[in-house]
């Protein structure tokens, strides 16, 4: 990812608010036999202050993804969106896209059954509590039954971040009035309306909008 200082995202907890948020994850390997790329949802390892994550991921891409025994590349794509040369002044300008995406490199940890399963449930609940009836992983003796046996076809990791690049993207070049004009279309009905990614330029230019911002 190209770096721009002006867009560089480097706080751990910004990081770990990105992942929470955007919980798909595509994970790329360099293996032997080439590139390979794999999704799944991810979470953030609470259980330590590093940065983390914990996750599975279905037989056989373990072996496809070489798992264990490199690096491997993890993308979290957050909010963004369309940003129209409309939005701005009558200047000449060329469209743009905003965006915040984070690359988490490491080498994934395999973990013993026990550990995974408890992952499993971690991800369940993790989903399942915005639920108006939840099912849970453990709900009933039959529920647990059946996670017990399908839980093998499942490989669970932690991937401890070595490093990480990160950028937000979210018109921290423009002016004030320029930012305020495309949080309005942002937040309005058009085409290319987002309230999510109005949310997340709020964030990252505190100066026009307020609040404490994004760390870097």
């Amino acid at each position: 990812m190209r770096h721009n200082p002006v867009f560089e995202l480097t706080d751990p907890d910004e990081i770990r608010r990105l992942i929470r948020e955007n919980p798909w994850a595509t994970i790329v390997s360099a293996t032997s036999g080439g590139i390979v790329a794999s999704h799944y949802p991810v979470l953030v390892d609470d259980s330590s202050d590093e940065l983390a994550i914990v996750s599975h991921v279905g037989r056989p891409d373990e072996r496809l993804h070489e798992w264990g025994e490199h690096e491997v590349l993890v993308t979290i794509q957050g909010s963004h969106g369309y940003i129209s040369p409309g939005w701005y002044d009558p200047s000449p300008a060329v469209p743009t896209w905003n965006f915040v995406t984070a690359h988490l490199y490491g080498v994934p940890e395999i973990l013993p059954a026990d550990e995974n399963l408890r992952v499993l449930e971690r991800l369940v609940d993790h989903f399942e509590d915005r639920m108006p009836e939840p099912r849970r992983m453990r709900g009933t003796a039959d529920n647990s039954a059946y996670a017990d046996r399908i839980s093998a076809g499942t490989v669970g990791f932690r991937l401890p971040v070595t490093r990480f690049t990160a950028k937000v993207k979210m018109s921290q070049n423009r002016d004030e009035d320029t930012q305020r004009r495309i949080v309005a279309e942002l937040e309005g009905t058009g085409p290319y309306s987002s309230e999510e990614l109005a949310a997340e330029m709020r964030r990252a230019n505190p100066a026009t909008f307020g609040g404490a911002g994004q760390g870097a």
